[in-house]
């Protein structure tokens, strides 16, 4: 899935409201991370990911890896946040023009 120009600034919109509910440190990407990751996903569909600083890998690579082992794509990394978008299968929450 790929989204347009408008479709991101308009996420970007929307996490700007929100708190990042997970956090990735020193382990990096576990599987337990990744499928928590991938539930919070399916329940909200927009979710903000914070990198500590003791994390060693780079946030655009942890990024893509979730995206890619999630479905789901990246709106946007500044600096140490991730923000990921998955649109729910039933009931979508975020409707994208």
């Amino acid at each position: 899935m790929e989204l347009t120009s408008k479709q991101r600034a308009y996420l970007k919109s929307l996490a700007q409201k929100i708190d990042p509910i997970f956090q990735l440190g020193k382990n990096g990407l576990t599987p337990e991370v990744t499928e928590a990751v991938n539930q919070a996903l399916d329940a909200r569909e927009l979710v903000k990911i914070s990198v500590l600083q003791n994390c060693l890998e780079d946030p655009r690579d942890m990024a893509s890896r979730l995206a890619e082992r999630t479905k789901s794509v990246v709106v946007q990394v500044i600096g140490k946040k991730i923000i990921l978008y998955k649109p729910a299968k039933k009931n979508p929450k975020i409707t994208l023009a």
